[in-house]
């Protein structure tokens, strides 16, 4: 991982997912970072994850202001949001029932699209490699980073950018009943020499829970890690530590991405031994930057 960024309530860099969260703290605006231009047709999940991407590939030093100083189609993207653009698509829906689609915008129908987010990231920052969208649950983040590391380790690209990102509106509280964390976090995965110094490595990634199995710690995870980050506690061996990161509201989709964040935030603070993230079934081990393979 050479790249990181957070975008939360109170939370603008990984350390801050270290600390208690403030209450009642602004909400996100990409605008500050990225500037209004661009942003006044995207949806929340949209503005928000391109505030991520910008933040990551300028922190692992891939972005110049404007410029991309890799070539673009050895860099892909890989989003994890399960709520992202529902309200786009909830709008859509009942402008259709309403009116028929001669009642849609053709400003607001292309945020329609499952992908919007991972092709808007690519269209504006020249990123033409493998660009796709994970969206199946708790563990969605987690399979975000594995699948983003496998086409780093197959040679396919030298670099991936993973988002994760999840709005808070109306209709994504109906659909989690609560409040919504309103952000996330992107890293940046990179083949070694490919760009600047570590900040964690990526080790093995786990996904064999069904949905709806009995609560169990994921095959190959790491028993002995120093640092648990799930708000699953089932999950965490008696006297290990674990960190949550709750109280932004439901972070879905977002989550395992936070997790890794974390993670980086950990190893900068002294954290020595492996970091577990485990969520909804899949799992991560991520490894501080010295840890000899």
């Amino acid at each position: 991982m050479t790249g990181v960024s957070v975008a939360l309530p109170g939370v603008d860099a990984p350390e801050g997912l270290l600390e208690p969260v403030a209450p009642d703290a602004a909400p996100v605006d990409p605008a500050v970072l990225i500037g209004k231009k661009g942003l006044r047709y995207k949806d929340r999940a949209t503005r928000i994850g391109l505030h991520l991407a910008f933040a990551a590939l300028t922190d692992a030093g891939l972005l110049d202001g404007a410029r991309l100083r890799a070539p673009g189609d050895r860099v892909g993207v890989v989003v994890s949001s399960n709520l992202g653009n529902v309200d786009t698509v909830c709008r859509a829906v009942e402008t259709i029932a309403k009116e028929t689609t001669s009642g849609l915008s053709p400003m607001d129908t292309p945020n329609a699209s499952s992908n919007i987010i991972a092709s808007e990231t690519a269209i504006r920052f020249g990123l033409r490699g493998p660009n796709l969208t994970v969206c199946n649950g708790a563990g969605s983040g987690l399979d975000a980073v594995r699948w983003a590391g496998l086409l780093v380790r197959s040679g396919r690209v030298d670099h991936m950018v993973v988002v994760g990102v999840e709005p808070d509106n109306p209709v994504a509280r109906r659909l989690v009943g609560g409040p919504v964390a309103d952000g996330g976090a992107a890293l940046v995965l990179s083949r070694s020499g490919e760009a600047g110094p570590a900040k964690a490595l990526l080790g093995a990634g786990i996904r064999n829970a069904p949905a709806g199995s009995a609560p169990a710690r994921p095959a190959g995870t790491t028993a002995g890690a120093a640092l648990w980050l799930t708000d699953e506690p089932e999950h965490v061996p008696p006297g290990q530590r674990s960190l949550g990161l709750t109280g932004w509201g439901e972070l879905s989709g977002a989550l395992g991405v936070v997790q890794c964040a974390a993670a980086v935030a950990w190893f900068a603070a002294g954290g020595d031994g492996p970091a577990q993230a485990v969520a909804g079934g899949a799992g991560a081990t991520l490894l501080a930057p010295g840890h000899a393979s």
